[in-house]
């Protein structure tokens, strides 16, 4: 046992006077060591971060030694030995983190089962890429998680953006919108298809605003409650004070506010045009209301004033070009509830996702890399980890239904009849009066029938 310890002893020794960092995670993704070399390119000290378990993702909401943990978690293939080489990072000035090449050594036990992965950072080098190529030889989920870093720093930085996740010119003017909603007290439309994350970005903008603290944010069923309930629940809102007595303010969140009752419009557009009404407005619908309203089924005023900012998301099925990286997103948000790790997609596994049709928007999304994260039993979700419905959907898709061709029966009738004119004719050696006798009809009427089907040929 002394000599045991006297190498390991030895091996720390040795680790420590290396210039590299260097670390060590175990199976469980809990650091359980760093050089000192390790410890002085973070700014740690070995007792804030040793013993931290990492979490594979690229969120920036945690900060200290937690951050630090996730910035350093190598990919799952590296813990499966399936990756040599990579990136890890380091929190750097404001909170940004910085890229560096790393070399992992998957150490293995019995039956080859990992026991963790020896990291070796080289310090001196950058691992940043552009945005459209990989920094590194590396998986398609290994180039989507460094893209999604990048994207949650430069695109998200003070603001969460959760599900408009993508490069696409809707999503890239939806968060230009969202930003500067979250910087004004005017009333806000979140127009979108049910599940594409509306009541997320109502959230944003309500939490992340300008004002601080924000209120209560108060959600009203538009298409579930009746006119009555409605209107008492949007003057009970108005009217609620703080412990000093004052309206306590926040805002008021109208769900599916295109699918309110004639009745209740009016209910609402008199209580929220009220010089003293104190709430801010958020709206969500599924069509803009200024439309609906032209058309005389809304309450003008009321859809002039709940429509200051629109914000349109469009189905996702219109937006095909974000689904990979938005769905690594998902998959590092569940990476991050600490339980099992994933590095993302194989590529055809990506490429089924971007080939679905999403009736059910992002909401469906999630739920499907939900259950295929659950389900992965390597690093990365495969098609056989993807859900029975997914695998329906591409085989209905392969083999559509065909298509009844539309019958307009004066048209088949007189096809129809047609060609037993002319098979008539042709037994008859041309003898009008003998096909006649053949078709069952007087000549008079063939002759009749000739000319109306465009058949005959001359008197």
């Amino acid at each position: 046992m002394g000599r045991s310890r006297i190498r390991a002893s030895e091996l720390v020794k040795l680790l420590n006077a290396s210039p590299q960092p260097i670390y060590a995670v175990d199976a469980d993704y809990r650091l359980v060591f760093c050089n000192q070399a390790c410890l002085d390119w973070t700014g740690c000290q070995a007792e804030d971060i040793v013993g931290l378990r990492c979490t594979y993702q690229s969120g920036t909401e945690c900060s200290g030694p937690e951050a630090v943990a996730v910035a350093l978690c190598p990919p799952p293939e590296a813990m499966a030995g399936h990756q040599t080489s990579g990136t890890v990072c380091r929190p750097g000035p404001e909170g940004k983190l910085q890229a560096c090449r790393a070399r992992f050594v998957q150490v293995a036990g019995d039956e080859d089962l990992p026991l963790g992965v020896v990291v070796v950072v080289d310090s001196h080098g950058s691992a940043e890429g552009g945005h459209d190529e990989p920094a590194h030889r590396g998986s398609e989920a290994t180039w989507l998680h460094d893209r999604l870093r990048r994207f949650r720093q430069d695109v998200s930085a003070g603001l969460r953006v959760d599900r408009l996740v993508g490069d696409s010119p809707a999503m890239r003017r939806a968060r230009a919108q969202v930003a500067v909603a979250a910087q004004s007290d005017a009333s806000v439309l979140i127009v979108g298809p049910p599940g594409s994350g509306r009541q997320r970005v109502a959230g944003t903008i309500h939490y992340e605003g300008a004002k601080q603290p924000p209120g209560n944010l108060i959600p009203l069923a538009c298409s579930v409650l009746g006119p009555e309930l409605i209107g008492s629940t949007v003057h009970a809102a108005a009217g609620q004070r703080g412990e000093n007595g004052q309206l306590a303010g926040g805002t008021l969140l109208l769900n599916d506010v295109d699918q309110l009752p004639g009745e209740a419009q009016e209910h609402v557009a008199s209580a929220v045009t009220s010089a003293d009404f104190p709430l801010r407005l958020i709206a969500t619908a599924r069509q803009p209301l200024e439309a609906v309203a032209r058309q005389g089924r809304y309450h003008r005023q009321l859809a002039a004033l709940l429509s200051t900012i629109t914000i349109e998301i469009p189905p996702l099925a219109e937006r095909r070009e974000d689904i990979p990286l938005l769905a690594q997103a998902i998959l590092e948000e569940l990476n991050a509830r600490g339980g099992k790790q994933l590095s993302g997609f194989t590529s055809e596994a990506l490429d089924w996702l971007s080939g679905h049709d999403w009736p059910g928007n992002v909401d469906e999304l999630a739920a499907t890399v939900a259950e295929a994260h659950g389900r992965a039993q390597g690093p990365l979700v495969e098609v056989t980890d993807l859900p029975q419905r997914i695998h329906l959907a591409r085989k209905m898709a392969a083999h559509p239904r065909r298509v009844e061709e539309r019958i307009v029966l004066d048209e088949f009738l007189a096809r129809i009849e047609r060609e037993l004119i002319q098979r008539a004719l042709r037994e008859a050696k041309g003898n009008k009066a003998k096909a006649a006798r053949l078709l069952g009809m007087t000549r008079p009427r063939l002759y009749r029938r000739l000319v109306q089907l465009g058949l005959a040929k001359g008197p």
